[in-house]
């Protein structure tokens, strides 16, 4: 299609139409005038040398009144005429002596004068050409010179008479060699006009071709060409202007157009992943539900039904059925706080406490499962540490990453929370003695009821959505977390601004 259109653009260019266009106009004005010479010139010049012989007529006649006809300047006037417009005159009295003569064929003349007027009566009317109250102007042929002239008879007003004659094969000679001349001054001018004319659309045309080349490139998302404006500013230059900013706004609208794309793409990607996360977390819940809602249903049919009517038997269905509502009754309340803060819903309040007092108070709370599990913990609080942050949440992370730590611990189970101050940052660490997470689990601990080792967690009761609230509220604070394998056990650490 490209090709087609190239090709099209080349047969039919504007500057062979406008170069054809005008070698056509000119070679049609030069044939014009070659026809008008060849058909109306020679008519026009036997018209004009007709006017001339009258007019010397009327001069004959008018030096004939006032006595001048054999005067020197009347005699080189009429030489003039003669000389200039081609016409032999002669003036004889009524005797047939000449008095006036321009020509050295006098007897000729006069011969022809008197067969002018004794054959005057017989001339058809298509060879008299004038006549006027004293004269009659002929066209006559001379058998004697094989030739064609123009012949005026008068009489002048003192009796005598005048004869004046002009051969018209030199009018048709004059217009064969005045066409002679146009085609060849026609055919020059047709050559310099075809170069000119080349030329000057090229010049012309150039805006024009330019206009093209940056219409193409537009068409192939190629915006940085632009239109240059000639020195003498026209319409093509504006036509220009106009085209250089289409193609800014092009540019800028394609690039919105692609911003706006991709945005969309990325809500898209986005609304999808929270489609799937909502699924996932949907199935997830109902799966963590299915058990402690099955055990509480078992047990208590077993205890609507009788199945043991000892009070300790009793005493231990109930305690189940209890257990198992508090653990719903964690995950609750753990997808609620965490839903919240994913959400956006949780507002975040910072302010500016001592996370050294918040550690101690917390393990403070908690000394009561560290003598259960017979753990050991180790804390430096010498010194206060103050961070900006919200208290509620540090709390919630602490809480999980202590718990944790807890129901992890092994070997020599000791606990070690530190404090590592950074540039305007405090990194807060707990280290529990055990197990090493496999590497290819460190990546999914943080997922919404991942757990790497399910049986121990179903021991302790947990969740598997501790580690996600801990995820939530960091991202929310703008802050990095993370795990590493120690030698001997876990470290989990989170980073707080101070």
């Amino acid at each position: 299609m490209k090709n087609s259109l190239d090709s099209n653009n080349k047969i039919h260019s504007i500057n062979r139409q406008i170069a054809g266009v005008t070698v056509a106009i000119l070679t049609f004005t030069l044939m014009a005038l070659w026809l008008v010479n060849t058909c109306f010139l020679s008519t026009f010049y036997v018209k004009e040398k007709r006017q001339a012989m009258v007019e010397n007529f009327l001069l004959v006649n008018k030096a004939a009144k006032e006595g001048k006809l054999e005067s020197q300047e009347f005699q080189l006037e009429l030489e003039k005429n003669h000389a200039n417009h081609n016409i032999s005159i002669v003036v004889m009295d009524s005797s047939g002596n000449v008095i006036l003569s321009t020509s050295q064929q006098t007897k000729e003349l006069f011969s022809q004068l008197l067969s002018a007027i004794l054959g005057q009566k017989q001339q058809t009317g298509r060879n008299i050409l004038d006549t006027g109250d004293n004269y009659v102007v002929l066209r006559q042929n001379d058998n004697r010179l094989d030739g064609e002239y123009l012949v005026l008879c008068g009489t002048l007003d003192n009796g005598n008479l005048v004869m004046m004659r002009s051969a018209v094969e030199g009018i048709k000679e004059s217009t064969n060699l005045a066409n002679r001349f146009l085609v060849c001054v026609g055919a020059v001018a047709l050559f310099i006009s075809i170069i000119g004319v080349i030329v000057a659309t090229r010049r012309v045309t150039r805006p024009l071709m330019d206009l093209t080349e940056l219409s193409k490139k537009m068409c192939n998302l190629d915006f940085e060409a632009k239109y240059q404006c000639q020195r003498r500013k026209n319409e093509v230059d504006v036509l220009g202007e106009h085209m250089n900013e289409l193609s800014e706004t092009l540019e800028q609208t394609i690039l919105e157009l692609k911003q706006a794309n991709h945005e969309l793409q990325a809500d898209l990607a986005l609304r999808e992943e929270r489609q799937k996360s909502q699924q996932t977390f949907v199935a997830n819940v109902s799966h963590e539900l299915k058990t402690p809602i099955a055990v509480i249903q078992g047990y208590a049919e077993g205890l609507a039904e009788g199945v043991t009517d000892d009070a300790e038997s009793r005493e231990y269905y109930c305690n189940v059925i209890i257990d198992e509502a508090k653990k719903m009754n964690r995950m609750v309340l753990s997808m609620i706080s965490l839903n919240q803060i994913e959400s956006g819903n949780s507002e975040v309040t910072y302010h500016r406490f001592d996370i050294v007092e918040m550690i101690s108070e917390m393990l403070s709370t908690m000394q009561v499962l560290f003598e259960q599990q017979e753990i050991t913990v180790d804390f430096d609080s010498s010194e206060p540490v103050y961070v900006y942050a919200d208290d509620f949440m540090v709390e919630q992370v602490l809480n999980n990453y202590f718990s944790n730590a807890i129901h992890y611990a092994k070997d020599e189970k000791i606990i070690k929370i530190s404090l590592e101050r950074m540039d305007k940052k405090v990194r807060v660490c707990v280290f529990n003695t055990g197990d090493a997470i496999p590497e290819e689990n460190i990546t999914h601990i943080w997922d919404k009821f991942y757990k790497v080792d399910k049986a121990r967690t179903r021991e302790y009761g947990g969740t598997g959505i501790g580690l996600s609230i801990v995820k939530a509220v960091m991202d929310s604070f703008h802050q990095k977390y993370g795990v590493n394998n120690r030698e001997n056990g876990v470290e989990f650490w989170f980073e707080l601004e101070c």
